[in-house]
């Protein structure tokens, strides 16, 4: 009789944890930031997204200083992509927030493009990933005041953060946390895997997401680099 014994790592893509998957963070919306460049070429990772078994993306196109997307010009965009787009993946429009200058202004307006079920209003945001902005915690506080939930995009990314104070303190005011599935593959280096494992193993990651800026780069993270069976079975329980 034969025994079929399970192998200890995976590749992402081999893993089977992107059957049904909900990508959360993504720059496919094409040309608007450092993300896919054209149509053509987001229609190509659109594709390789229904072949993996992705269901569902934000596009979450950067809005900062240095890349002034406006929410009207953002919103024509996608409407361009859902008329050339016919495949099976469902494509949902929201932003990646830098927490810069700029965005208290926007925050103020109202002019924002929220990510999630509309109820929830979550706003995804950034930092520097090596310097923290001068007000971090009060700007997050002022998110939260004008009723939005921040959702805290690839916090296992950032260099100046420290995993007791930093990261707990944003927990206890309610931060939620979106990281980068390809983080566990050591693609952005060695303490950035550290810390994402860490924050799957405390059960402190709401959703994953995919931060997708080139295909051949995401296609080598999923297929060439590989997570352990434990894992594996971790990141199935995170609500996705």
């Amino acid at each position: 009789m034969s025994v079929f014994i399970l192998p200890k790592i995976f590749s992402i893509e081999g893993s089977g944890l992107f059957k049904g998957f909900t990508d959360w963070h993504s720059h496919i919306l094409p040309g608007v930031d450092d993300g896919i460049p054209d149509m053509e070429s987001a229609l190509q990772v659109l594709e390789y997204y229904g072949q993996i078994g992705i269901c569902e993306v934000w596009l979450t196109p950067h809005v900062m200083e240095d890349i002034p997307n406006e929410t009207a010009d953002l919103k024509q965009r996608f409407d361009e992509l859902l008329a050339a787009y016919k495949g099976p993946v469902k494509l949902h429009l929201a932003a990646e927030y830098m927490l810069d200058n700029g965005f208290e202004q926007r925050l103020n307006d109202n002019d924002l493009l929220c990510i999630g079920p509309k109820e929830n209003k979550m706003l995804l945001v950034e930092t520097s990933y090596i310097n923290p902005p001068i007000d971090l915690y009060s700007t997050i506080a002022l998110i939260q005041k004008k009723g939005y939930k921040p959702l805290l995009a690839h916090p296992e990314r950032y260099i100046y953060m420290t995993d007791g104070s930093d990261y707990e303190r944003l927990r206890a005011m309610g931060v939620l946390f979106q990281c980068n599935i390809t983080s566990l593959t050591g693609i952005y280096g060695k303490e950035a895997r550290r810390k994402f494992s860490s924050f799957l193993s405390k059960g402190w990651i709401q959703v994953l997401g995919t931060d997708i800026h080139r295909l051949e780069s995401f296609n080598y993270a999923i297929t060439q680099k590989y997570i352990s069976y434990r894992e594996r079975k971790l990141l199935i329980n995170v609500e996705n």
